[in-house]
């Protein structure tokens, strides 16, 4: 008898422990289900199987005006949502889907309805007709036999999260219009360089070409003649230098600049950018101190930008320098793989205050007054020029000790290129040979003062004849008339321009074959490449300079004669 109370007792217990764990369980889930409920931070929306409302919380309450009495058994999670936003659902639920589904609580539950995650975002409608938007996350509910009894709809309110999309979307249209009215302030002032440009150019053109001619007519001109020839083309090419450089920035600033990166030499670069800033430093009395290489040094750049920037900063090294000074040119290996090329000076050296202005355009650091000429953005050219090369610039200075101006490079090997004997043969083949059968040369422009530059230029080619026209559809006619071997065309012509008369030239069979070069004063590079994508032959760019205008020529006089022994 004992033995069994004593059996009894353990099982007693252990059922009354497992009662009480029961119990506890059941007070834990009542109070989070009373948490939930009474949860003010989100909308607790649960259905039955038809979406009639049956519990509704009171973070509902709080978010759409209602209490639960006037809600629950009465009205579906549909009634108070936005009914366009329901139709939209709808349909899109159909297509994704391939299912019709009907625009009311079905589309919104018809995911979880397929035991389909769904979080959507969707617009509650309050009891006074307010709207807001909210997040959605529907569950279905299931009994044991995985039966749906009902729906559970959570929402959050997400006024605050559209709020910060829509001035994200508005700050981004805002942006958007910023670059739109940049891109067009970019693109006129452009437009405007171009034509500045070109009407800046047109006149030099004149004044260099005649100047040119007269330095080298036969007889020569007289020493008195020959000064005054001098101080002409000093001065136009010096105009066409700031013109350049007012262009060079606009260029560099919307990174249009052509770079023909290259194995470069240091040491031809310097012998020939000596020789050209040498007579300076003489009529400065500066002297000039250059490296001499022991060994070859090459650096990957762009020939003719390397050479643009190191002449600019020998130049201003010599225009700032003190009487009788003294200009220092230095190449040296770093130990991070670059070259780096010193110019030193011994003029009146910067202040820390001109140093942080150096690069600024057209900032002359107080010399507006002075006697040395300039624009004021060489420096800025020149530094824009190196980064775009993937180099760095930098100055050191101080007052009346003088300043040291660097720029440094990637160092590379040498390239393999051919030889000086073969280039110069090369160059030789492209001049005009006396033997060579006359040729003729159509010459279509408007302006009488270039007109006659390019007469008297090709008067001193043998074997060409030229013909001249000063229009574009006359330009045609003549060319269908003669079939000359070259058209030389302006562009800016009254009338057809010269762009189209280079397409009617093309169409027609007549004439489609003969090479068109572009002689013209809009010379930046967009309108260059725009000309050689049109289909002339080459481009050459006003003020002419004779040595290149020859070159052209030779090259277009030279693929004709090839085509016609192919012939």
């Amino acid at each position: 008898m004992n033995n069994e109370i004593q059996l009894q007792n353990p099982v007693k217990n252990l059922e009354s422990m497992v009662e009480n764990l029961r119990q506890e369980d059941l007070v834990k889930t009542g109070a989070l289900q009373r948490a939930i409920f009474n949860s003010a931070n989100f909308s607790s929306i649960a259905t039955d199987a038809q979406g009639v409302i049956q519990i509704f919380n009171v973070g509902a309450e709080r978010m759409l005006g209602y209490t639960a009495a006037e809600v629950m058994n009465k009205i579906t999670p549909a009634d108070i949502s936005d009914s366009q936003e329901l139709v939209a659902r709808a349909e899109a639920l159909t297509i994704e889907l391939a299912t019709p589904i009907k625009p009311g609580f079905e589309a919104l539950v018809f995911k979880a309805s397929r035991g389909i995650e769904d979080i959507y975002e969707l617009t509650y409608i309050r009891k006074d007709g307010s709207r807001f938007p909210a997040v959605v996350s529907v569950t279905a509910l299931r009994d044991a036999h995985e039966t749906i009894i009902g729906y559970l709809l959570i929402g959050t309110d997400n006024t605050a999260g559209k709020e910060a999309e829509a001035v994200v979307q508005e700050r981004n249209i805002q942006l958007e219009s910023a670059r739109s009215i940049a891109e067009k302030a970019n693109l006129a002032k452009s437009d405007f360089l171009s034509s500045m440009s070109h009407e800046l150019r047109s006149p030099l053109n004149a004044i260099l070409g005649f100047a040119q001619l007269m330095e080298t007519e036969h007889p020569p001109p007289s020493n008195m003649q020959m000064e005054s020839i001098t101080q002409i083309l000093l001065a136009g090419w010096h105009l066409l230098k700031l013109i350049n450089e007012i262009l060079d920035l606009a260029k560099i600033e919307s990174r249009q600049v052509p770079l023909q990166l290259e194995s470069l030499s240091l040491e031809e670069v310097m012998l020939e950018c000596q020789g050209m800033v040498e007579p300076q430093a003489q009529q400065h009395g500066i002297s000039m101190i250059f490296p001499e290489f022991v060994n070859p040094c090459y650096v990957w750049a762009d020939r003719t930008r390397v050479k643009q920037i190191l002449i600019n900063l020998l130049s201003n090294a010599i225009k700032y320098n003190a009487k009788k000074g003294t200009v220092e040119v230095r190449c040296s290996e770093r130990a991070s793989g670059r070259v780096r090329v010193s110019i030193k000076d011994t003029g009146a050296g910067l202040e820390p205050q001109q140093i942080s202005q150096l690069f600024q355009p057209f900032n002359r650091l107080g010399q507006e007054a002075g006697v040395e000429e300039g624009t004021g953005i060489g420096l800025v050219v020149a530094k824009r020029l190196v980064e775009l090369m993937g180099g760095e610039i930098g100055v050191e200075s101080m007052p009346g000790i003088g300043s040291l101006f660097w720029f440094e490079f990637t160092s590379v090997d040498a390239p393999t290129h051919c030889s000086e004997d073969e280039k110069q043969a090369s160059l030789a083949q492209l001049q005009p040979s006396r033997e060579a059968r006359l040729h003729t040369v159509l010459y279509v422009e408007d302006n009488p003062a270039n007109m006659r530059l390019v007469e008297k230029i090709i008067a001193r080619i043998p074997d060409v004849n030229l013909l001249t026209a000063v229009n574009g559809t006359l330009g045609i006619t003549m060319a269908r008339d003669y079939l000359p071997d070259v058209i030389l065309m302006d562009i800016n012509l009254p009338g057809i321009n010269g762009f189209e008369a280079l397409k009617m030239l093309r169409t027609d069979p007549i004439t489609a074959h003969i090479p068109v070069i572009a002689i013209s004063a809009n010379a930046m590079l967009l309108d260059i490449e725009k000309g050689l994508i049109a289909g002339f032959f080459s481009y050459i760019t006003k003020p002419i300079k004779v040595d290149q205008f020859t070159h052209a020529l030779s090259v277009a006089l030279k693929f004709v004669n090839k085509k016609s022994d192919i012939i």
